[in-house]
């Protein structure tokens, strides 16, 4: 048995979180969430939507699992219809369907590789079919391959970490930007790691860095627009990025450096996105909100 705290939830599988992991390693990235133990707590049953986001569209990259899949479910909550986009992770896409039209909301499934440029213009045009319009881009998609050393960071690794964590946003938000209006917004899943680094993760952290000036960047350049542009910064969280990127040793201690002494869950981070989603946010742009179980940075 692994020690837990407490934490949110009516159920009593739902009311704990892990504080330390059992060992697990998976071989391919961005890694399977129905193959973790435990399961990431994805959801927050307390959780009771006010309809700020109805009749409202997203498309969220990365949405089968992780921080993507409690972004979709809280969004559902709060009455916007989805589409997730994903790799080839079909298996956790259908999980996340399955619970976005149990709430009552429609969730299309788009199996995409967003490195091409031409893929993510077919995700949006394939949304805008299904839709008709679109009001929200989460760019959430990542991949995260520990090295040792520079050394040890082949050109072909740092190709794949830019075309998957920044490229794709790039594209993704190009292609969305003709379908955007006045208070659609733009958010943006940037990491801790482009504030403190990582000693292992010199090339992903760079393209989390890079996600926090493109922020604010293209905050500004669509600020007449009246489209808002966001990010979040998560600390350690529970997702399949870890345990397809750590080892089975390092995924044992994950998160218990933080000053809350744990790794967080997605469903904590959701509230984040739902807020700069929604009206309540309306004079925030170009900003990252920091969700990382207390870690000091300076942003």
């Amino acid at each position: 048995m692994y020690p837990y705290i407490p934490s949110y939830g009516t159920e009593n599988e739902c009311k704990t979180n892990p504080v330390a992991f059992p060992p697990q390693h998976q071989d391919q990235q961005p890694g399977l969430e129905f193959n973790m133990v435990p399961q990431p707590i994805y959801e927050n049953p307390d959780y009771q939507g006010s309809s700020k986001l109805a009749n409202k569209v997203a498309i969220i990259s990365g949405g089968d699992s992780g921080i993507g899949r409690a972004v979709a479910i809280a969004y559902a909550k709060e009455g916007a219809e989805i589409a997730i986009v994903y790799l080839n992770e079909h298996r956790d896409a259908e999980e996340t369907r399955n619970r976005v039209e149990q709430l009552g909301r429609t969730c299309l499934l788009i199996a995409a590789d967003l490195r091409q440029e031409e893929l993510c213009n077919n995700v949006v045009q394939q949304t805008i079919d299904k839709f008709k319009h679109l009001d929200i881009l989460v760019n959430n998609q990542a991949i995260m391959i520990p090295q040792k050393s520079l050394l040890d960071i082949t050109a072909e690794q740092l190709d794949n970490t830019f075309r998957t964590n920044i490229y794709s946003y790039f594209y993704m938000s190009r292609a969305a930007l003709p379908h955007l209006s006045r208070g659609s917004s733009i958010i943006n899943t940037t990491s801790v790691t482009a504030y403190e680094g990582h000693v292992e993760l010199i090339d992903y952290s760079a393209t989390k860095g890079a996600i926090v000036s493109f922020t604010r960047s293209l905050a500004l350049s669509l600020s007449s627009s009246g489209v808002r542009v966001n990010a979040v910064a998560p600390g350690p969280v529970w997702t399949p990025l870890v345990p397809a990127g750590f080892s089975a040793e390092q995924v044992k201690k994950f998160g218990l450096n933080t000053p809350l002494k744990r790794a967080g869950q997605p469903f904590e981070l959701a509230p984040a996105f739902v807020f700069l989603a929604a009206d309540d946010s309306g004079f925030i742009s170009g900003q990252v909100i920091h969700v990382n179980g207390g870690v000091m940075v300076n942003s």
